[in-house]
């Protein structure tokens, strides 16, 4: 099958879930001898001075089509939408795949244009609940739940939670199928660490894109707690933050971190550097506020470490046991939550193994992308329940 991925800013993924998600998928895909055409945002690429639809290969069966867009916050994602589906259109294509709600109001064209077409959609996350859209924006978005749910040959959703959801709002059978993550090698290049001032297993690590969903503030606010409270519990530990995002937010968590110096921001951080962080860390935390399956959480668990978490539905569903949820938006919370845990060295050495094992069985990219291909492969429509 000829594939075309749209929705995503591209690959090689810089950072983000959904921008990694298409990368694996489309490399697993790509390894089952389908031919998938990446459709990536000219600034997110090499091509960005390119006036032409422009490609590149990543690999034999994988192409990157490189399509202009309206780099703005608001409009960037829907033109690129429209390029790419209008380019994608022109091409000898069997399945077309949406990836998200904003570029899934675009799903009704191929329907229309190209009726042999499969189109499918992956609910990844109910955008219009980040804080940087406006009233406007999240109409829109709220639109694409909608759509996504309604023209589609199917809509993949990669969590239970938004399964459930679409059943409940939209009365919509949806296929669900959760993201995967790469499985670790056993490297874990402790000398690395000296890049970052940290030394293993003496440091709290999250990872994320930097925006005030993420809760970044809610950890710093917990950990200057903790350090005044029970600073006997993190003496000689520092906290990582690795990742990079909206300028005026970063600065907000610079002036809240003030001089406390173990409060480590790397920026963003990929490859070997970014497996070096997390092989070596004590813990892993993740204060976000909305998710539909993190895969910041899901890569932590890979590589072994117990994580912290917010108790939002997506946390929940891949970590099982409540010792390690925190209110959600509560510092207080998650002051306590580490304060129970951090002493407790049995329990995060036993529950890290345990995360590792639960991940290598059900999130592995290569089954991932064979139920995918099921979902490209059926004649089966999606259902709306009457």
């Amino acid at each position: 099958m000829r594939i075309a991925m749209i929705g995503q800013k591209g690959i090689p993924a810089a950072a983000g879930g959904v921008e990694r998600h298409v990368e694996e998928l489309s490399k697993q895909l790509a390894q089952n001898g389908h031919e998938v055409l990446v459709y990536a945002r000219r600034w997110y690429g090499q091509e960005k001075n390119s006036t032409d639809f422009v490609a590149s290969n990543l690999s034999k069966n994988i192409q990157i089509i490189y399509t202009p867009s309206l780099h703005t916050k608001n409009l960037d994602a829907i033109t690129h939408t429209i390029t790419a589906t209008i380019h994608a259109l022109t091409q000898k294509i069997d399945v077309i795949h949406f990836h998200g709600v904003g570029p899934a109001l675009l799903s009704w064209l191929p329907r229309l244009l190209a009726p042999r077409v499969r189109v499918i959609a992956t609910f990844h996350s109910m955008d219009r609940y980040q804080y940087k859209w406006g009233k406007i924006a999240k109409w829109f978005l709220s639109m694409g739940e909608i759509f996504i749910c309604r023209w589609p040959h199917a809509t993949i959703t990669v969590s239970r939670g938004l399964y459930h959801y679409c059943l409940n709002q939209y009365q919509k059978i949806t296929i669900c199928i959760p993201s995967g993550v790469p499985i670790w090698d056993g490297k874990k290049y402790p000398e690395k660490l000296s890049n970052y001032n940290l030394t293993p297993e003496k440091y709290l690590l999250t990872v994320a894109r930097i925006i005030r969903g993420k809760g970044i503030h809610h950890l710093i606010s917990a950990w200057k707690t903790l350090r005044a409270r029970a600073p006997q519990i993190i003496e000689g530990y520092k906290l990582a933050i690795v990742g990079d995002g909206e300028e005026a937010y970063m600065d907000e968590l610079f002036e809240l971190s003030g001089s406390d110096s173990d409060i480590i921001f790397t920026g963003d951080q990929y490859g070997e550097n970014l497996q070096t962080l997390f092989t070596n860390a004590k813990l892993f935390i993740h204060p976000s506020e909305n998710e539909g399956l993190p895969l910041a959480v899901l890569e932590a668990m890979s590589f072994g470490l117990p994580v912290v978490v917010s108790d939002i539905p997506g946390h929940r569903e891949i970590v099982p046991d409540n010792q390690f949820w925190f209110d959600t938006a509560n510092a207080d919370s998650l002051t306590e939550r580490l304060k129970e845990i951090l002493p407790q060295t049995e329990l995060l050495k036993k529950t890290g193994e345990q995360n590792r094992a639960l991940v290598m069985e059900k999130y592995s990219w290569r089954d991932i992308a064979l139920q995918v291909e099921q979902v490209y492969q059926s004649n089966e429509k999606n259902k709306k329940i009457e």
